[in-house]
């Protein structure tokens, strides 16, 4: 079994004892107008395991829809079911006005462990096959299969990878404020399902992050009645305290080779940045000042390290090397910018924005051009986090008085809802892409 297999199947043999959480609810809120017709022909069933209960083909057409930027066809609306390229007649497809089709089969795999999908995406005018591959996939996860098969589709066909394939970990709270009142950090498939509860505690979890390999999380627990960072490994789920200094443990980001940890720690009095050597627990003080320093993200290369202070009367982002040097401010316009998520490109970047009215929303700074885009209408929009192909961003806001997860386009025409039945959902944070 390749090594990438044997990763997710300890996933899901880990997360098994754990309580299944509640699961996300995705809502479409808006999409692009004129969205690509496409269909995801019904895959044929070919293994000797019993078909699950969510098809192949209907995860892909789902995860397509929920992009906003394709419209697939309705499985009633089709007049053929071809599942080989020989066994398509082009000319009945395009009658029916789709671009693309996706057809295929899952069949068992040659090893005998787990199944192989078989897909084919072919462009109906010219009758060119744009893709053809066989993927394998572990036993019993065909759910990930498909969400890989989704995201080679959408890059063949946008330009950029897919963000299918991942997972995004988030805090629900249930019964607020009162005797039973339950913090818990879940983690779920981008799209809402497999929720599962990493860790539970009856004292506030707060700023999950992602190790850049998509095992590890880190995050603050208040478990022995003060802040902790925590750093615990999904796949053996064992956890380490990697910073419990008297007074402020905060805001972990891992750095993009996974080796060190940016943090805010108050040991000097008012929090500064400091970085975590995971290997040796050796700690670094990169910010010296007076002002609240907190809320580091790295840059894509690990060459510097963003945060939030209020060094200038205001919370604002500010960028130094990652040795501490060359300070500099970033953000200029709002009386309020905070919690900065990078976006693919280090030329864009997501904060929580305010003009000082009390509104608190999640805006996307263009650096090269020096524009804003304000991208949400909550008022208390809170934690933005890009998807690792920069195309979306995740953040917290408020429905009726509770927490809710949303997710908007990084060009804010396409627009999500993600509603959990049970709790206060909030403080996101969206992993990698998984292999």
């Amino acid at each position: 079994m390749a090594s990438g297999l044997r990763a997710v199947v300890l996933f899901g043999l880990l997360l098994l004892p754990l309580l299944a959480q509640a699961q996300l609810r995705i809502e479409i809120v808006d999409g692009v107008e004129g969205a690509m017709p496409i269909a995801v022909v019904p895959f044929a069933w070919e293994s000797e395991m019993p078909e699950p209960a969510s098809p192949v083909h209907e995860i892909i057409s789902a995860n397509l829809a929920r992009s906003g930027l394709f419209e697939p066809m309705a499985e009633d609306s089709m007049i053929e079911r071809p599942t080989r390229p020989p066994e398509v007649r082009f000319g009945s497809w395009r009658l029916l006005r789709v671009d693309h089709i996706v057809i295929g089969r899952v069949i068992d795999a040659p090893d005998g462990i787990g199944q192989e999908i078989e897909y084919h995406l072919l462009d109906v005018h010219s009758g060119r096959i744009l893709l053809s591959q066989a993927l394998p996939v572990a036993p019993g996860d065909l759910r990930f299969g498909a969400h890989r098969v989704t995201d080679a589709v959408y890059e063949e066909l946008i330009g950029i990878p897919g963000a299918f394939a991942t997972r995004i970990a988030y805090v629900v709270v249930t019964d607020i404020g009162g005797p039973d009142e339950l913090f818990e950090l879940v983690v779920a498939d981008a799209d809402g399902f497999n929720p599962q509860t990493v860790v539970r505690n009856t004292q506030p979890l707060l700023s999950p992050a992602w190790g850049p390999e998509g095992r590890r999380l880190a995050y603050v627990s208040f478990a022995t009645g003060r802040s902790n960072v925590i750093v615990q490994d999904l796949f053996t789920g064992q956890t380490e305290v990697v910073s419990s200094s008297p007074g402020i443990n905060g805001a972990p980001a891992f750095s993009p080779d996974g080796q060190r940890l940016a943090v805010s720690l108050s040991r000097g009095g008012s929090p500064d940045v400091w970085v975590i050597d995971l290997d040796s627990g050796s700690q670094e003080q990169l910010t010296q000042h007076w002002s609240i320093s907190t809320e580091p993200a790295w840059s894509p290369d690990g060459e510097r390290i963003y945060f939030t202070s209020d060094r200038a009367g205001r919370p604002q982002i500010y960028v130094m090397d990652a040795d501490g040097d060359n300070v500099e401010r970033v953000t200029w316009e709002g009386n309020y910018n905070a919690r900065v998520s990078i976006g693919l490109e280090e030329r864009f970047l997501a904060t929580v924005y305010s003009e000082g009215d009390n509104d608190f929303r999640i805006a996307i700074h263009d650096r090269e051009t020096e524009r804003l885009r304000v991208l949400s209408d909550g008022r208390l929009d809170e934690s933005p986090s890009f998807a690792p192909n920069g195309s979306m961003l995740l953040y917290g806001s408020r429905e009726n008085g509770r927490g809710v997860l949303a997710a908007v386009s990084a060009d804010g025409r396409i627009r999500q809802r993600l509603v959990d039945s049970e709790g206060d959902v909030r403080e996101p944070a969206w992993s990698p892409i998984l292999r």
